[in-house]
Formats: C-alpha cells, structure tokens, sequence
C-alpha cells in the first residue's frame, strides 16, 4: 500500500470512530435528559437547555475531528 492509500485509509476509519462516538454520546446525552425530566417535570425547559448546549458541544468536537481527518488524508 501506499501512502496516499494509508492516509485515506486511516482518515475514513478516524472520521468514522469520531461520528460513532458523536452518536453514542448524544443518544446517552438524551436518555439522561429523559430521564431527568420524567423524575423532575417541573424542570423540563432548564433540563432541555442544558442537555441542547451539551450536544452543541458534542457536535463542534465531532466537527474538529472530521476536520483534522480530512486535512490530514489531503496533506499526503
């Protein structure tokens, strides 16, 4: 293989662990949120405010990642 392949290789399997670890820290990220509102109904709007700021973050992480894959399969 070359290093062009190599590099392409290892971009589509970073870009691919950072959107599985988006998805199941999101998901984890609404259940407890679910959760929290079924036990406390009262604090429904603070509960969904934090956990959207949460996910906001989770994205922009899962953003960076995909970005320095890509930059990194066309630096080769």
């Amino acid at each position: 293989m070359t290093n062009i392949a190599l590099a392409f290789l290892s971009a589509g399997i970073g870009a691919g662990l950072a959107i599985i670890g988006a998805g199941l820290g999101i998901g984890r990220l609404a259940a407890a949120a679910m959760e929290a509102t079924g036990r406390q109904p009262a604090a429904g709007g603070d509960i969904r405010t934090t956990m959207i700021i949460a996910a906001a973050l989770i994205e922009g992480a899962t953003l960076f990642a995909l970005v320095v894959c890509i930059l990194l399969a066309i630096k080769v």
